[in-house]
């Protein structure tokens, strides 16, 4: 839904000429129809939480919509309804927050979130909310707003990719800065820009003494980005002053959030996981192929 990906839309010839045949393919005992899905891609386009809770409660309306209108012909046919891009799915933990924990804006939102999911257990349907790339978030994610500053930071992101500075360039970049030759580009960090900033990933603190986390998101954090970036390699831009640019060495490992994980984790075999420190406490191997 809002990004004209796939599906049809809900109140339409197309979609009920959908639902017939499906019904007709159930009653011939070939299929069965579990449920309906919907998927606000245009979420990620965000910048709150009133937004964010607002796209998901467009995708639970979208398929209560639907599924009243399927129930009134077969009244007891069961139905999950099954929604969630990633900014609305991380946007339902609103829920659980204070009035006073919130805006107003985001309260009303919380309101008429909490009226619809209503309407639709009212109905007998079941929800399901499915979770993306929920496990390990990402730059875009954190640009979305979709929960308060203090739920969703830079620490809630799970994915980095390791990359090894192989040239320094000095005063190459805007304004006498340096720039930087690192081992991942494309292939690595994948090539989905983010609209809060231009660049291709942020590099963390991880292995540089002195660098704290960011106290800023991605549209004023002063730091090293991936700026340009190829198929081999990325080319790190300082986007402060001269006067505060932090040190970087040739041969040092550098830890790079991207700005998608789900294309960025598709270039790699398997993810090493630790648990706080630099301690790895586990291999997870990675499903390959489509």
């Amino acid at each position: 839904m809002g990004a004209s990906r796939a599906g049809v839309i809900p109140q339409t010839e197309s979609c009920s000429n959908l639902i017939s045949l499906v019904l007709a393919l159930e009653a011939s005992s070939s299929t069965k129809l579990l449920g309906l899905y919907a998927h606000a891609g245009h979420s990620y386009y965000g910048t709150t939480q009133a937004t964010a809770l607002d796209y998901l409660r467009q995708e639970f309306e979208s398929l209560l919509v639907t599924a009243s209108s399927l129930l009134s012909a077969f009244p007891s046919h069961p139905l999950v309804l099954s929604v969630g891009a990633t900014p609305t799915a991380t946007s339902i933990r609103n829920l659980l927050l204070s009035e006073t924990e919130t805006s107003i804006e985001t309260w009303k939102e919380c309101h008429a979130l909490r009226a619809t999911i209503q309407a639709i257990r009212d109905i007998g349907c079941s929800i399901e909310i499915h979770a993306g790339v929920y496990p390990t978030l990402d730059i875009q994610q954190l640009t979305t707003h979709a929960l308060p500053e203090n739920l969703l930071q830079w620490d809630n992101l799970a994915l980095t990719i390791i990359a090894e500075i192989a040239s320094l360039y000095p005063d190459r970049g805007a304004n006498g800065t340096t720039e930087a030759l690192i081992g991942a580009g494309t292939l690595a960090l994948g090539r989905e820009p983010c609209k809060a900033y231009s660049g291709w990933g942020v590099v963390s603190p991880w292995n540089r003494e002195g660098v704290e986390m960011p106290t800023q998101g991605p549209e004023e954090a002063v730091g090293w980005r991936v700026g340009r970036i190829n198929q081999e390699h990325g080319i790190l831009t300082w986007n402060g002053g001269k006067e505060v640019e932090e040190k970087l060495e040739v041969g040092q490992k550098v830890r790079v959030w991207p700005n998608h994980a789900c294309v960025a984790g598709s270039g790699f075999g398997f993810y090493l996981v630790v648990d706080g420190g630099d301690e790895i406490v586990d291999v997870w191997p990675r499903w390959r192929g489509w």
